[in-house]
């Protein structure tokens, strides 16, 4: 696919190699030309010195013949600008990255009247993911699927727990709900495992249920499950913003920290319902004063990844429950788990995730379109939901008898409202939501899943 990237920033360069691995044709337009070397060099990819504003320069880039155009500048403006241009010059797709709520809202009239496919708004999808944490403060990641219906939970195997030492095919006979563990990371290693393999301590479990499986689960196997009432929040971005919204929404005080009084006079204005406290969040002392020892959790959004972490490691050695820090560059994020620090996010890994699963959609001519795409353990694994088509040939035959590649689980079927832990004597019916997760990757339809 002819793909044209405006931007070569953090989640410019972040969809660049992530579109690059999966062999896309693309150019990339910046106006620092050491960006753009840097960027050609390092994933063979085309480049392009300049405005994305300018006609010119898209026409330079192959706006006519793109497929897709992703502007992801850090002004809102240009990219709506890079994006109309380049549908007026024939781009077929075009998306935008946004982090204005006001402009977000506007998607219906700019998909309408503007041509623009879709909107990205980074903030917004890496607070939700907070958010979705915060829910289950016991598990490190949570991933959803079907709107909520289905939970993709990770989870790491205590030493001398309950799973330590356990068979996969003793879980439900010995907790009773129904789940399915369908990827487990050890050391370096990666299983998709069978029912005869066995948990040992610090491994990174990945498990399917519903919520309310996943937390009779969590409750029967020792992991603390109990809500999170109370949460304080250290940097006063968007981010903090939109998982402040979200998390007051559903019953929870919130406390910001954040140093710029403007910002602060803001956020007292925009949350009402908060609590605003104007001060540098990386003071031992103010932490302590403001109660960081006995918050239910600390998220940490501060705009440094090296501020968050240290923060983070204060938080949690002051005894907050449970710790959740922002964090972009990839060589950080390797080494926070050795520090303690097990929950971390990245909006820009996540905009490239939504990006991947924008174009993989595209890319399906078959009827079988991917839905939702998450990268697990490190980008290793893959976990995709697909809607089944009327012609897949995995439709209507009994899952044991599908003549699945190895390296693919099926993890989960949602059938309307119903959601269905998979054994192999079930059936995939038409239209089904059908979850995968796979060591195998690049898939684009779920007939790809057999051999």
């Amino acid at each position: 696919m002819n793909i044209i990237i405006v931007g070569g920033g953090k989640v410019g360069a972040e969809i660049t190699a992530a579109l690059a691995k999966e062999g896309h044709d693309i150019v990339v337009l910046d106006t620092d030309p050491d960006v753009v070397k840097k960027l050609t060099d390092d994933y063979d990819v085309m480049g392009v010195c300049g405005s994305g504003v300018i006609c010119a320069n898209l026409i330079e880039a192959g706006a006519e013949n793109a497929r897709l155009i992703i502007s992801t500048t850090s002004q809102d403006e240009i990219n709506l600008l890079c994006c109309i241009i380049a549908k007026k010059l024939g781009a077929r797709h075009s998306i935008a990255r946004v982090r204005n709520p006001e402009l977000v809202d506007q998607l219906p009239f700019m998909q309408s009247e503007l041509g623009i496919s879709t909107l990205v708004n980074p903030d917004f999808y890496a607070a939700s993911e907070i958010a979705q944490v915060l829910q289950i403060p016991s598990a490190i990641k949570i991933d959803t699927f079907a709107k909520g219906r289905l939970l993709l939970a990770e989870l790491k195997v205590d030493a001398g727990g309950k799973l330590d030492g356990m068979a996969l095919h003793m879980l439900r006979r010995t907790f009773g709900a129904k789940i399915l563990v369908c990827a487990v990371s050890r050391k370096d290693e990666i299983y998709i495992p069978g029912g005869n393999f066995v948990l040992e301590q610090d491994d990174h479990i990945y498990i399917t249920a519903s919520h309310p499986e996943l937390l009779a689960f969590l409750n029967a196997a020792g992991y603390a499950s109990g809500r999170i009432r109370n949460a304080m929040i250290v940097g006063g971005s968007r981010i903090a913003f939109y998982l402040a919204q979200q998390l007051i929404e559903t019953g929870v005080s919130v406390k910001i920290i954040e140093i710029d009084h403007d910002r602060c006079v803001e956020l007292s204005r925009i949350l009402p319902r908060a609590t605003i406290v104007c001060g540098d969040g990386t003071s031992e002392g103010l932490l302590v004063e403001e109660g960081v020892g006995h918050t239910d959790a600390c998220v940490t959004l501060t705009g440094t990844d090296e501020e968050n972490i240290i923060i983070s490691m204060f938080a949690k050695s002051c005894g907050a429950r449970k710790v959740i820090t922002k964090v972009n560059k990839t060589s950080l994020q390797s080494m926070m788990t050795s520090v303690g620090l097990d929950t971390s996010v990245s909006p820009k890994t996540i905009t490239a995730n939504i990006i991947l699963q924008y174009v993989r959609a595209k890319m399906n001519s078959k009827g079988s379109n991917i839905q939702t795409l998450y990268k697990l353990v490190g980008d290793r694994v893959e976990a995709l939901e697909f809607v089944a088509g009327e012609q897949s040939k995995t439709v209507g035959v009994p899952l044991r008898d599908l003549k699945i590649k190895q390296g693919v689980l099926i993890s989960g079927i949602i059938r309307k409202n119903k959601v269905i832990i998979p054994s192999g004597a079930d059936l995939i019916e038409p239209h089904d939501r059908v979850i995968v997760v796979t060591t195998n990757r690049y898939f684009t339809d779920l007939d790809e899943i057999l051999e």
